[in-house]
């Protein structure tokens, strides 16, 4: 008889603190609107998305084995050998990773002004006949 009426009184109790709480976070929720805080939570965190989705420079330097100021073409030689290799022996992860880590690379180059265009045009080629055998 004591423990039915403990485990009332706890159902009761954890009830009645799971009300509070969601009340509480409603006004919070509702207070921050007010203020405008939700505006600046949700840029945060569409910010934070979108740097999730991409690689870190010193991540992709060290996935193509190449110094941080190595010239674009020793970037480029590295990542066909580790995009052709990856390719024979069917490693899928891999070849994507060293794929991201170039787009990387070539995004920072490109903002440094050190990127050389006909090293892309070669690299396109390759990658549009990759493209055709898969489909």
């Amino acid at each position: 008889m004591a423990a039915r009426v403990l485990a009332q009184v706890l159902v009761a109790g954890a009830t009645v603190l799971f009300r509070a709480a969601s009340q509480a976070w409603g006004q919070a929720l509702v207070n921050a609107q007010k203020s405008g805080v939700a505006s600046e939570a949700a840029q945060a965190g569409a910010t934070a998305a979108r740097k999730a989705g991409q690689m870190a420079l010193q991540e992709a330097h060290m996935i193509l084995g190449v110094d941080a100021n190595a010239p674009w073409g020793e970037v480029v030689k590295r990542f066909k050998h580790l995009f052709d290799v990856n390719e024979k022996h069917g490693s899928f992860y891999l070849q994507s990773k060293v794929y991201r880590a170039k787009e990387c690379i070539e995004e920072e180059y490109k903002r440094l002004g050190l990127y050389e265009p006909g090293e892309k045009q070669q690299q396109d080629a390759a990658s549009d006949s990759n493209g055709q055998r898969d489909q």
